[in-house]
C-alpha cells in the first residue's frame, strides 16, 4: 500500500533551485534512508512530505486516513507542560479512549442499552488493539529508553537544556506512532545507549520512515533503502547504509566503463566519416553522423566531495604523552574516581560514556584546563597540544576563515597559505572572507579543524568533532586522523567514526571506567562475552601446563578440526555459482539504473526483492567457499 507519494517536487530559494523534479514513494513497511551532502535539500524535503512547507511545481499525496509525522532539528513544545506531559501529547487520543471506556462503562451500569454496548466493545477493542491499557507503561519504557530518569518525568520542560527537550519532541514522535515517520536527525543529542535503544525500537516499529542521519551505524542498523538526494532525482538503492555504499561504487565503476568504451566508439565512428564523406561509402558516413548525433551522453554519478583534510607532520614527543594518576573529579557528584590512565604516542584514544558522565570534564582535566579535586596529571615531553572544543568557543565570532585559522603570533604566514589549507578541508572561494560566526555548522566545524592543522601540534584532542559535519567530510577527517603521526585524544558519539579511528577505547560506565584495546566493535565483542572482562587480556597457559591443549594420551597437542556449517561441495563448483550469481546481481543493478524502471512501481519493488535475494545467495556462496577452502 502507497502512503505517501510525491511527484515533480521543485524548491528553489535564490537563483539555483535546490532540487527539481523530484519523485518518491512510500509504502508499509518501508525505512528509507535519505542521504546527501549538507545544503543538498534533505530537511527541505521532509518538510515538504509533511506539510510543512510548500514546494514550487509538484504535488505530495497520501490517503486520508494516514497520517504523516515529522520530527524537526529544532523543536516547538509547549514550556509550560512538563516531560511526562509533553511526551504522552502523542497518545492523547488513546488517553480520551481509555476516559470514554471508563464512561461507557459507568453508563451501563445503570443502562446497558444496545447501543452502549455496541460503543463500549468498539472503544474497548481499539484500546487492546493499540496497547491503550498500558499507557503509561509505554510513555515509561520511551522516556527511560531516551535516557531519562524517573526523577526527571514530571519536571517542567523548560527547565531542561536544547539536546534534552529535542530528546523529549523524539519521545513524543515516537509515542504518537503515525503512519509515516519523517525523522531529520533524530540521534542528534542521543549517547550511544540511547541510540542503539532507538535503533531498536525503530526495526520493531509498525510505521513507515524516512530518516536523514549522519550516523552511519544508525542507518546500517535501521534501514532497508537508501535515497540519494541529487539536484534532479532521488537514486534508490536497496539495503543499508553499508550496501549503498558498495552499489554506489560498483554503479559508478560501471558507468565510468561504459563511458569510456563510448568515447572509443565515438572516436572511431568519427575516424570512419573522416575518413569516407566524401568518398565512395559516403552514405554509411551520413548514417553514422545522424547515429552520433542522436548519441546522448552517460550520466556519470556525482562526486561527492571529500575533502583531503590532512594534519601535516607534527615534532616527535616523548613516549609517554599524558599520565594521569589516582584522579578524581566531581561537581554535585562524583563524575570519575580514583582513575589511572597513560596515553602513548601514537594511539588514538576514544572516550566513550552516557550524556553527563563527565567526558568533557576529564578531557578537560587531562589538558589542565580544571584542576583534579585529587590526584595529578603530567603531560609528557615535548607535547604540543592542540583543543577541538565542541562549542567552537576558541574562535571569535567576527573573524573572516582566513585569519580564523592563523596560528597566534605568527605574521609569517601568508593569506594565501592559509586559503589553501582552508581548501584542504572543503572551504574555499568567497566564504573564506565571510566572518565566522555567520558560517553554518559544517563550515564552523571544517574552519576549526583547519585551525588545529595550521597549529600542527602532536597530541590533537577532539571534542565531538563530527557534529555538523556530513558523511563526506566525516570520511575525509578519519582518514587524515587515521595517517596523522602524532596522538589523538577524542570523544565522539559516532560509532563508526570510533570504530575507523580508535586504537583504544576508555568506558566510562557508572562504577568504574575501563581501557580496552581495538576500536568499539571489538570493544563491543569483548562486552558481550560476559566471562571475559574487557580490561583483561586472555593469556592462554604455558604449553607444558595442565590444560585442555595438552590433555591428549600422547601428550601431543591435537588440532580440533572445526564442525562444517555447509555440506561438502568442490571449491570449483561454489565459485561457478558465484560467478553466475555475481552475473545475475550485475543486471539486476543495470536495471536499477535504468530511468525507466522508476515509472514502473511493481517492477521496481519486484526488481529490488530479487536484488536482495541474490546478495543473501552471494553472502552464503562465499561463506561456504571461505569454508571449503579451510576445510576441504
Amino acid at each position: 500500500m502507497i502512503l505517501l507519494s510525491a511527484r515533480d517536487l521543485t524548491r528553489q530559494f535564490d537563483a539555483d533551485p535546490v532540487f527539481a523534479g523530484l519523485g518518491l514513494e512510500v509504502r508499509a513497511g518501508h525505512r528509507i534512508g535519505l542521504v546527501g551532502p549538507n545544503g543538498s535539500g534533505k530537511t527541505t524535503l521532509l518538510k515538504i512530505l509533511a506539510g510543512l512547507d510548500d514546494a514550487d511545481t509538484g504535488v505530495v499525496e497520501s490517503p486520508k486516513s494516514i497520517r504523516v509525522g515529522l520530527l524537526e532539528q529544532q523543536p516547538q513544545l509547549d514550556a509550560s507542560s512538563s516531560l511526562w506531559d509533553e511526551a504522552a501529547t502523542g497518545l492523547q487520543w488513546l488517553y480520551e479512549l481509555r476516559t470514554e471506556s471508563e464512561t461507557l462503562a459507568e453508563q451501563i451500569g445503570h443502562d446497558a442499552s444496545p447501543a452502549l454496548l455496541k460503543r463500549y466493545d468498539v472503544v474497548h477493542a481499539a484500546l487492546e488493539q493499540h496497547a491503550g491499557f498500558q499507557i503509561d507503561h509505554r510513555v515509561a519504557e520511551v522516556l527511560e529508553g531516551l535516557g531519562f530518569g524517573p526523577d526527571e518525568f514530571h519536571r517542567p520542560i523548560s527547565t531542561f537544556s536544547g539536546g534534552q527537550q529535542a530528546r523529549a519532541s523524539l519521545a513524543r514522535m515516537l509515542l504518537t506512532d503515525p503512519d509515516v515517520m519523517l525523522l531529520d536527525e533524530p540521534t542528534n543529542h542521543l549517547d550511544i545507549a540511547a541510540t542503539e535503544w532507538l535503533e531498536s525500537f525503530l526495526v520493531r516499529a509498525r510505521p513507515a520512515m524516512i530518516l536523514v542521519s549522519h550516523d552511519r551505524f544508525f542507518l546500517d542498523k535501521v534501514v532497508t533503502q537508501i535515497l540519494e538526494l541529487r539536484p534532479d532525482r532521488l537514486d534508490s538503492y536497496p539495503g543499508n547504509f553499508s550496501a549503498y555504499r558498495r552499489q554506489r561504487d560498483q554503479k559508478q565503476e560501471r558507468l565510468g566503463r561504459q563511458a569510456r568504451k563510448q568515447q572509443d566508439m565515438v572516436a572511431r565512428t568519427e575516424d570512419f566519416i573522416r575518413r569516407n564523406r566524401y568518398g565512395q561509402k559516403h552514405k554509411q558516413a551520413a548514417d553514422r553522423i545522424r547515429k552520433l548525433e542522436r548519441l546522448g551522453d552517460i550520466d556519470q554519478l556525482d562526486n561527492f566531495h571529500v575533502p583531503p583534510m590532512t594534519f601535516g607532520d607534527p615534532s616527535r614527543s616523548g613516549e609517554i604523552v599524558v599520565e594521569a594518576l589516582e584522579i578524581s573529579k566531581g561537581f554535585d557528584a562524583p563524575l570519575f574516581d580514583n582513575l589511572t590512565l597513560r596515553i602513548e604516542r601514537g594511539q588514538r584514544l576514544g572516550i566513550l560514556g552516557p550524556n553527563g558522565s563527565g567526558k568533557t570534564t576529564l578531557l578537560k582535566t587531562l589538558l589542565g584546563q580544571l584542576a583534579p579535586d585529587q590526584g595529578s596529571v603530567r603531560l609528557g615531553h615535548n607535547v604540543e597540544m592542540a583543543y577541538f572544543d565542541q562549542g567552537l568557543d576558541a574562535i571569535p565570532k567576527n573573524l573572516d576563515l582566513v585569519e580564523a585559522i592563523r596560528p597566534p603570533g605568527d605574521l609569517d604566514v601568508t593569506p594565501g597559505q592559509l586559503r589553501g589549507l582552508l581548501a584542504r578541508f572543503g572551504l574555499s572561494g568567497d566564504i573564506v572572507l565571510q566572518p565566522f560566526g555567520l558560517c553554518s555548522g559544517g563550515e564552523q566545524s571544517k574552519t576549526a579543524l583547519a585551525r588545529l592543522a595550521a597549529l600542527n601540534p602532536n597530541l590533537m584532542v577532539l571534542d565531538e568533532p563530527t557534529n555538523h559535519l556530513d558523511l563526506w567530510a566525516r570520511d575525509g577527517l578519519e582518514t587524515a586522523l587515521c595517517e596523522f603521526t602524532g596522538t589523538v585524544l577524542f570523544v565522539t558519539h559516532d560509532r563508526y567514526f570510533i570504530d575507523q579511528v580508535a586504537t583504544h577505547v576508555l568506558v566510562i560506565e557508572e562504577d568504574r571506567c575501563r581501557i580496552h584495546d581495538g576500536n568499539y566493535s571489538q570493544y563491543l565483542g569483548f562486552r558481550e562475552n560476559n566471562d571475559v572482562p574487557v580490561n583483561e587480556p586472555v593469556v592462554p597457559p604455558p604449553k607444558n601446563s595442565p590444560g585442555p591443549e595438552n590433555d591428549s594420551p600422547t601428550g601431543k597437542e591435537e588440532t580440533v578440526r572445526p564442525k562444517r556449517q555447509f555440506p561438502y561441495r568442490k571449491v570449483a563448483e561454489i565459485e561457478a555459482d558465484i560467478l553466475e550469481a555475481e552475473s545475475r546481481k550485475d543486471d539486476l543493478e543495470e536495471l536499477l539504473a535504468d530511468p525507466e524502471i522508476h515509472r514502473d512501481t511493481d517492477r521496481m519493488q519486484q526488481t529490488i526483492t530479487d536484488y536482495e535475494i541474490v546478495q543473501d545467495e552471494l553472502d552464503m556462496l562465499v561463506a561456504h567457499w571461505e569454508e571449503a577452502i579451510e576445510l576441504n
